[in-house]
């Protein structure tokens, strides 16, 4: 309470300093992996880069209209998807109306046109990252499993599986930190997917 005063008294909003910071957090975690993402199809980087500014800033201007339990990582991928979707629309249009496009790359051009359009945050989840997860899962201890389960599944907070579980909010942390070293090096292909579903 004393910090926020204080931060009041300096004019700092508190709220606002919140914001950005979780902004920074998530601008510094995803950033590369959202770019690659849109250079998988829009195959240029440099235009993937500005793509994935332009969602991330979409974000921060939106954030006050969006719900609290948003989940912003998931919010921006689905900006993001939808700004590499009406680029490769444009491009596609541009090219039919120039006529200079062969068909094995106007094909291959509506073929990403159709990938995106067909694109969810589920969709990532593939039946072969599922295979994955549950493999490691089945590996763990029983009281590991259940607490990851309830954290990741059932989007319970650490001191709501505490109570569950009987057990202390560390002993949770350590359960999950225990789970997530392992699906990190399990998922090093699917990086995409394991920040988005398991890191919070």
């Amino acid at each position: 309470m004393r910090i926020q005063f204080i931060l009041y008294i300096c004019g700092v909003d508190l709220k606002l300093k919140k914001q950005t910071a979780l902004f920074v957090e998530v601008y510094e975690t995803y950033r590369e992996p959202f770019i690659k993402f849109a250079n998988s199809f829009v195959r240029d980087y440099a235009v993937a880069e500005n793509l994935s500014a332009d969602a991330f800033m979409d974000y921060w201007v939106r954030r006050e209209t969006l719900p609290s339990d948003c989940n912003v990582a998931a919010y921006i991928l689905m900006t993001l998807r939808h700004k590499s979707l009406n680029y490769l629309r444009n491009e596609l249009t541009h090219h039919k109306i120039s006529d200079k496009m062969s068909q094995t790359m106007k094909k291959e051009l509506e073929f990403r046109v159709n990938s995106l359009e067909n694109f969810t945050i589920h969709s990532l989840f593939t039946d072969e990252i599922r295979a994955i997860v549950n493999e490691v899962l089945s590996k763990m201890p029983e009281q590991t499993r259940t607490v990851f389960e309830l954290s990741r599944f059932s989007n319970k907070m650490n001191s709501e599986i505490a109570q569950i579980m009987g057990i202390s909010v560390k002993a949770v942390e350590y359960h999950i930190t225990k789970v997530l070293k392992v699906l990190r090096i399990s998922l090093q292909d699917y990086i995409l997917v394991f920040l988005i579903f398991f890191l919070k």
